[in-house]
């Protein structure tokens, strides 16, 4: 028997579930998957559902210890990860891309720990939990894929927690900025080479994500702008000094 993919439902008239167009289609978990539908040596089968879905910019993709059945990974558009506080205030954990899993953890439990919000226009495929775990388990190099996944989730995290503990204002959005741009650089979304990059975040989502407050993370940037090191216009930012950047970053 065969390894398949159950076919792909929309459940929005805007869904494109064309994963053959998918600028991270050689390097996300999609391509791993689709991979794992080849036959085994062995003649075992197994099913692996999935279904696509788009959601609106700055809108609540699901909320945090909302239940869920499937394993949702970004196809387009940038989402947050966050924690929402009782009084309002979040904090950003991770901007998520085009060929990020949402987290890890959903592989093992279905309440979901963290807010996601759209970003941008967002389209994600959400994969049946049961169905994933089962090809995990047949196939070692799915499972690889999906630990490398949660060990570069883990080194952000642990990143975050040092940029909130030790690191100044200037450090964290230096390091911000650095860490979005060779993501993005992976993906094929910056060529090789090239400074300039898509920046849809706003003020509000890098003090979010930063620890800092809208007026301070305004202040950084501005004189980052004053300097020389960044330009930002409309939903562009441009790295004019990559150097001075990384020194500032202290990597």
């Amino acid at each position: 028997m065969n390894v398949r993919l159950k076919p792909i439902s929309a459940d929005s008239p805007q869904a494109q579930p064309g994963c053959a167009a998918c600028v991270a289609n050689e390097l996300n978990l999609c391509q791993a998957v689709s991979e794992a539908c080849a036959v085994l040596p062995w003649g075992e089968s197994i099913e692996i559902g999935g279904s696509n879905h788009v959601v609106p910019a700055r809108r609540i993709v699901f909320r945090e210890h909302d239940m869920r059945d499937a394993v949702p990974i970004i196809c387009e558009g940038w989402a947050a990860s966050a924690v929402l506080l009782p009084d309002g205030r979040r904090q950003i954990l991770s901007f998520l891309l085009p060929g990020d899993i949402v987290s890890t953890a959903l592989l093992f439990d279905a309440r979901a720990s963290c807010l996601v919000e759209a970003v941008t226009d967002v389209r994600y495929r959400a994969f049946k939990r049961p169905e994933l775990k089962a090809a995990l388990h047949k196939r070692p190099d799915l499972l690889e894929k999906f630990s490398k996944a949660w060990i570069d989730e883990k080194a952000r995290a642990d990143q975050l927690i040092v940029d909130l503990g030790r690191r100044s204002a200037e450090q964290r959005l230096a390091r911000l900025i650095l860490g979005l741009h060779e993501r993005l650089t992976r993906l094929g979304l910056v060529p090789a080479g090239a400074l300039e990059m898509g920046f849809p975040l706003r003020q509000h989502h890098i003090a979010d994500a930063t620890g800092l407050t809208p007026v301070h993370v305004s202040t950084v940037l501005s004189e980052f702008r004053k300097s020389g090191v960044v330009k930002i216009s409309e939903r562009w930012l441009t790295i004019l000094d990559p150097d001075r950047l990384r020194r500032v970053a202290n990597r």
